[in-house]
């Protein structure tokens, strides 16, 4: 495997065991600088230059963009994408990521733990925003923060009215978000790998000290997450659109609460605190996924006029509820099962044999018009809003099998 690094640190811990793990594989790794990419657009022939030179073919990309560089190296990944070359971190992945708002947006709309977060612009939301997410002490983050920085606890209501109207002074976002006490000092970072929870470990902050990055001198421990956490991890990560990600999650009375989704994680304190070959698994895990590069379906789907993707809900009192999907005449209307959503189990490329539940959804392929009575209509809106709970979208095509500002030369997050 020919295997483009991207990384403008190439002698920081995370890129050398990353380089040297493939190397020790037999594969063919080499570093670029983010940085010296030119990017061409071109009909039809989407290509790249590296320091002047039309890159060579490569066969996976492994990105590792720095908070700093996150719109020209996006861009950069983007182009590898256009190219059919297989990316561990879609572009879109790493944009949701880096914006904290748009990452806790994302996470909302599915059934996973998130703190309450409001974010405001007038200064006469700020207090009436603090109340809504319970009252001081609360968290104040800049959305694209990151190791720590621009994290503020404030301990009363005015502190923090204060904090938030100093900020936005300096023409800064801020995220006002519930305290979580019970985690105060500590939180977990889960390593994603694919669909898998490879290693995890416990940071504790130090001191007075009540952010645990390791950055902010917080010290690690060994940690066993339960089932619970490594799923909500996973589904973080491929919510995101991530194959590679440190999932940071705080442990609160409810279970836990995802904190944040590092598309760029480091690799030295979980790999020293494991003493696992984290390097090695991104490694292995590229390798076996190379044949498959990301395919956006927006693209694909437009030259199939009349055709798309939609998703049939199977309510109580449906007449497919109990019938198998052979049997429910979806293939005579030109439609295939993609994915057979059961609770929070998703079952790809369901067999013709299954038999269809009261509360199952469908992800479809079809004829758009045969499909729309099919799907849920949308509640019309209401003149008073009314409380309610979204339906949860699909998480991944990775699930349970049918037969069962840093400084720009640190690319860690």
């Amino acid at each position: 495997m020919d295997l483009a690094i991207l990384s403008c640190a190439p002698k920081c811990y995370s890129t050398r065991r990353l380089r040297e793990a493939a190397e020790l594989r037999g594969h063919r790794p080499r570093v670029l600088n983010t940085l010296k990419f030119s990017i061409d657009v071109q009909q039809g022939k989407p290509h790249l230059h590296h320091r002047q030179k039309l890159l060579v073919p490569y066969d996976a990309v492994l990105p590792r963009i720095g908070a700093s560089l996150s719109y020209f190296g996006t861009a950069v990944v983007r182009q590898f994408e256009q190219m059919d070359v297989f990316c561990a971190n879609s572009s879109s992945g790493i944009s949701n990521s880096r914006d904290k708002l748009r990452s806790l947006q994302i996470l909302s709309r599915h059934n996973i733990g998130i703190p309450a977060t409001t974010f405001v612009r007038d200064k006469h939301d700020v207090l009436p925003a603090i109340e809504r997410v319970g009252g001081a002490p609360v968290i104040i983050k800049l959305i694209e923060g990151t190791q720590g920085i621009g994290v503020l606890l404030a301990d009363t209501v005015e502190s923090a009215a204060a904090i938030v109207e100093l900020l936005q002074s300096q023409r800064q976002n801020v995220l006002i978000q519930k305290f979580v006490a019970e985690s105060k000092g500590k939180d977990i970072r889960a390593f994603v790998v694919g669909d898998q929870v490879v290693a995890a470990m416990r940071r504790v902050a130090q001191g007075q000290e009540f952010r645990s990055n390791v950055h902010r001198g917080g010290v690690t421990e060994l940690v066993q997450l339960d089932d619970h956490y490594k799923e909500t991890a996973v589904r973080a990560a491929q919510i995101m659109g991530l194959r590679v990600a440190g999932v940071d999650m705080l442990e609160s009375k409810s279970g836990p609460q995802i904190m944040e989704v590092n598309s760029s994680p480091g690799l030295e304190g979980i790999e020293r605190c494991t003493q696992l070959d984290i390097a090695g698994a991104i490694i292995d895990y590229m390798a076996a996924q190379v044949d498959f590069p990301e395919v956006d379906i927006r693209q694909r789907l437009t030259v199939s006029k009349g055709y798309g993707v939609a998703e049939i809900h199977v309510p109580v009192g449906s007449d497919y509820v109990g019938q198998t999907i052979k049997d429910s005449g979806l293939r005579e209307k030109d439609i295939n099962v993609l994915t057979l959503h059961r609770g929070t189990t998703v079952i790809p490329n369901p067999l013709p044999t299954r038999v269809l539940e009261a509360g199952n959804r469908m992800l479809c392929f079809g004829k758009l018009e045969l499909m729309r009575g099919l799907t849920p209509k949308r509640a019309r809106k209401a003149r008073r809003p009314k409380v309610g709970v979204l339906p949860e979208q699909p998480a991944s095509e990775h699930s349970v099998p049918d037969t069962e500002r840093p400084p720009p030369v640190n690319d860690e997050v």
